[in-house]
């Protein structure tokens, strides 16, 4: 297979969003983004287009991944780097995965009411997108989403998280820097997160230092010492801060600067960006392998008895996934 072969025709029709989707207009923003997240086929093939349409304009920002418990001040911080963003010039698009309703499926948090300031400045593009359901919070779309933003001009694209959890694993493969927000007092929380999301983390940033600063220089300790940091140049930063205050976003957005200067300098930036490409085009081919299997008729014939099988210690679950399986490959009559 050839590389051409998985390229739309030369002869494809511009999408209508195209033009004004490349000159950043946000209705046509909006737009797309919505019918990215339509689950009807024919939006999904229009979308699928479009999206290669966008892709020699994309690849051009800073994406960054944000993260943290609740109440630990993520939109209060984004909103406080937004402001010196745009501020310094930059276009600036936040996709916040909001936690989403068990009755209507639409986001509950409401991102654009906690960044008002962000919200209404015209070099700003705020989506909230509700989970619905998906791994670990992350928004099925937030990549094609991601792409679309960039096409229309953003430089700078955050990536806001619902929490803690496997969310972060996923954001943490679709940008360029993953930022780990974390409470002053942090506790023995500390020693249950340093194997896990803490350890994805490019930076950790201690918020709300001001209301208490031994607390928040211990916890940077603390933190510095779980992961066995250096001072290495390449080492995980740990920085404190205070969002309400704008207490060091100044001096975080100019690690940001240094740290992606160096990876752009010894080719790591780039590596990065297409082991995430390659990572993704696997992630999208497992979800339709397993959607296929699990809509497969034969499959879905013994898919419940199986399942009783193994949960009463009937038959192994080795046994049982193979079963399955030779339905799902065994050729139809």
């Amino acid at each position: 297979m050839t590389p051409s072969s998985v390229s739309p025709p030369a002869s494809a029709l511009p999408d209508p969003l195209l033009a004004p989707l490349l000159q950043g207009q946000r209705r046509a923003i909006a737009k797309a983004i919505t019918l990215l997240e339509s689950t009807r086929p024919d939006h999904r093939i229009r979308a699928d287009a479009l999206l290669n349409q966008v892709l020699p304009h994309t690849g051009r920002s800073l994406r960054l991944g944000i993260s943290g418990v609740p109440g630990v001040g993520k939109s209060t911080f984004i909103e406080a780097l937004g402001l010196e963003l745009v501020a310094r010039g930059h276009k600036l698009a936040v996709l916040a995965i909001d936690p989403s309703s068990s009755l209507s499926g639409g986001s509950i948090l409401g991102d654009k009411t906690r960044m008002e300031q962000l919200a209404a400045h015209p070099s700003a593009f705020i989506r909230p997108s509700p989970a619905s359901g998906t791994l670990g919070g992350v928004a099925a779309k937030t990549r094609e989403t991601l792409l679309l933003v960039e096409a229309a001009g953003f430089d700078v694209v955050i990536v806001e998280t619902v929490g803690v959890g496997q969310s972060e694993t996923a954001v943490a493969s679709m940008t360029d820097l993953f930022v780990l927000l974390q409470l002053p007092h942090a506790g023995d929380d500390l020693q249950a997160m340093k194997r896990g999301v803490m350890e994805l983390a490019d930076m950790v940033l201690i918020n709300k230092a001001d209301i208490d600063p031994d607390a928040a220089a211990q916890a940077q300790a603390q933190i510095m010492a779980a992961l066995g940091l250096t001072h290495a140049p390449d080492a995980t930063l740990v920085l404190c801060l205070s969002a309400l205050q704008k207490q060091g976003v100044h001096a975080f957005w100019e690690q940001v600067q240094e740290f992606e200067k160096r990876r752009r300098l010894d080719g790591r930036f780039d590596q990065r960006r297409q082991q995430q490409a390659q990572a993704w085009m696997w992630d999208l081919v497992r979800d339709q392998l397993l959607a296929d299997f699990r809509h497969h008729p034969a499959v879905r014939e013994h898919l419940a008895q199986t399942e009783a099988a193994v949960l009463q210690g009937q038959v192994t679950p080795s046994a049982a996934a193979r079963a399955l399986l030779y339905l799902f490959e065994k050729p139809t009559d």
